[in-house]
């Protein structure tokens, strides 16, 4: 098992009741820890290029990296393209093999957001790729302040724009370095009551960790996107590798050093959203 698409794995994730992680990747140690996390878990994982990877290396080389993991990978990989804004980054990313592809015309009006998320899914499913879509806005720990999704205007988003994913806000926040205050249940179930696309939420950090887990279980929710969570791991790694030896200078080994925290994180990660117990990779 190797490359998958956002479709491969949140179909089945939401008829057996469960979730996938999506785990934001800043480079190579990250990338590769996250796929021997979920080989050791026997779980699909999503690797996630985000707006600040894109920013600090090419979008070829995450392209060529995250491929190289997925080909040798005994689980399958589905490589996202997160927070695109732009038609010609979607398309960018699909020729480079990109599986997935996510556009955020959340900041823009609903009409417009709907008829540039539906041509990006045309162009994805076209080259059978999967695309992921917003609606509502989820705002920014310290930053600008989310919108909440309205469970009519998602219904009509995703019958219009026929994406195979749904980002939602309901309560999540993006960047909290913390578990925040709970999200909103009877949102969620609103929403699920009136499309059956498998939801997605950003800002996955922020959510207390029973209530990910219960969510995981209990709803449509098919996919948590987990970024500052690692990111904290990891600088916490980094930091200290740098006290245990002050000889240290080779980049290879300081950043080498982390890949273990990491892989143990994004484990307890992927075994609290349900995947494990169910052993889908049976029926994938």
């Amino acid at each position: 098992m190797t490359l998958a698409t956002l479709s491969d794995v949140l179909i089945p994730a939401r008829a057996g009741g469960y979730a996938i992680a999506g785990l934001v990747c800043q480079g190579w140690e990250d990338m590769r820890a996250y796929v021997t996390a979920a080989e050791a878990e026997r779980a699909p994982v999503i690797l996630q290029a985000g707006p600040g990877c894109r920013a600090h290396t090419p979008l070829p080389v995450l392209a060529g990296m995250m491929r190289h993991l997925a080909d040798a990978a005994s689980v399958p990989v589905v490589i996202h393209l997160d927070h695109a804004h732009s038609l010609d980054e979607c398309r960018a990313a699909i020729d480079l093999g990109f599986t997935s592809v996510m556009f955020d015309g959340s900041r823009l009006p609903l009409a417009d957001n709907i008829a540039q998320t539906a041509q990006v899914v045309r162009i994805a499913q076209a080259a059978g790729v999967s695309c992921e879509g917003e609606i509502g806005f989820v705002g920014y720990d310290a930053g600008a302040a989310s919108i909440g999704t309205d469970p009519a205007e998602a219904a009509t988003f995703a019958r219009d724009t026929g994406v195979d994913a749904l980002a939602v806000s309901v309560g999540n926040v993006h960047l909290q370095q913390g578990a925040g205050a709970a999200l909103d249940e009877a949102r969620i179930h609103e929403i699920a009551a009136l499309t059956d696309v498998p939801l997605v939420i950003h800002g996955g950090s922020g959510v207390p960790p029973v209530q990910r887990s219960a969510l995981a279980r209990g709803s449509n929710i098919c996919k948590f996107n987990i970024g500052t969570e690692l990111r904290m791991t990891f600088g916490a790694a980094l930091r200290q590798t740098l006290v245990d030896d002050d000889q240290i200078f080779d980049r290879i080994d300081i950043l080498s050093a982390t890949e273990a925290s990491l892989c143990a994180a994004a484990r307890r990660i992927i075994a609290s959203l349900g995947v494990q117990s169910r052993h889908v990779l049976d029926g994938i």
